[in-house]
């Protein structure tokens, strides 16, 4: 009986071997990278550790399957069924991920047609300089703050009752301003879109993997992580408690940044590679810009920085 299963399996192979073609190397070639992507996109998630389930599930299936053991065969069958069920569930964050990132390859080959808007390209001209501006003030007098730069993924969902739609051009006044201690809008993110400032007072949502993330980190930190991992947004935090400047980005997080790594990180994030002249124009305008009166923080802690 096992002369016969490895004779069948001996023949099965040189068959197939016989009937590969050239474009079978390109099919093979792309299915790499699907798979290659997939492991990436899945690793240090829960979702990861049904994917290792699911593959023992098919070993014990392939195996019971040759050996010819019915109940097994049938129950592995059964459960694998069940697991891609169960897939679709707990995948779901993952795969709108995944959606997401193939709208936004769209997007990119769209501006690599058309170009991007030269109004949009002015905006951020002037709001690069002023947001680093504004987070060094913000970082001298530890005072709590949290930007989100919109960028292809719309933002509109989070706007509700308790933040308010601002559509302003930015300044450091208007950014310090807001994130003052005890002032309105403080208490909440910033949103910024095409280069204007569009809305304050915004909650953003506590991030998927939140047992992974350090427990130093205090709120405003963990909800700049939530927001990049939902989004492609870029997400400035300036810590309450020691003025440090960190950039949440695809749910990781690189801290204590300089005014100057800041405004290189944006200028590339946010402007066309292409368009080098515009950062030495960004550069000039920075250097000519004056900083503005420091501001005082006050004595009581922003609640938004506790941990929960």
């Amino acid at each position: 009986m096992l002369t016969s299963m490895m004779e069948d399996s001996t023949n099965s192979i040189f068959n197939v071997l016989r009937s590969i073609e050239p474009i079978d190397f390109l099919d093979i070639a792309l299915l790499t990278v699907v798979i290659y992507a997939a492991i990436k996109l899945l690793r240090e998630t829960r979702a990861g550790q049904l994917v290792k389930g699911l593959i023992l599930l098919a070993c014990i299936y392939a195996v019971s399957t040759m050996a010819r053991l019915k109940a097994l065969s049938w129950l592995s069958d059964n459960a694998l069924k069940a697991g891609a069920i169960a897939i679709v569930i707990l995948f779901q964050p993952e795969l709108r991920r995944i959606l997401e990132r193939f709208g936004r390859t769209a997007s990119r080959l769209t501006i690599m047609t058309v170009g991007e808007k030269d109004d949009i390209i002015k905006n951020w001209e002037i709001a690069i300089p002023n947001i680093c501006h504004a987070v060094e003030q913000l970082h001298k007098t530890k005072t709590g703050a949290l930007i989100v730069i919109e960028r292809s993924s719309k933002l509109g969902e989070l706007l509700n009752e308790s933040s308010t739609e601002l559509n302003a051009i930015p300044s450091v006044e208007l950014f310090c301003n807001i994130f003052y201690p005890n002032t309105p809008l403080h208490d909440g993110a910033l949103i910024m879109r095409d280069g204007l400032i569009w809305a304050a007072g915004v909650h953003l949502p506590m991030p998927q993997k939140d047992g992974r993330i350090a427990k130093g980190l205090g709120t405003r930190h963990r909800a700049a992580i939530g927001m990049s991992e939902t989004s492609d947004a870029l997400v400035i935090v300036v810590s309450e408690e020691t003025g440090q400047i960190s950039v949440a980005e695809n749910g990781g997080m690189r801290r204590d940044y300089t005014g100057a790594e800041l405004e290189e990180l944006l200028t590339q994030r946010l402007i066309t590679p292409s368009k080098d002249s515009l950062r030495s124009k960004i550069r000039a305008h920075r250097q000519s810009f004056p900083l503005p009166t420091k501001i005082e923080p006050a004595d009581q802690p922003d609640p938004l920085e506790k941990e929960e």
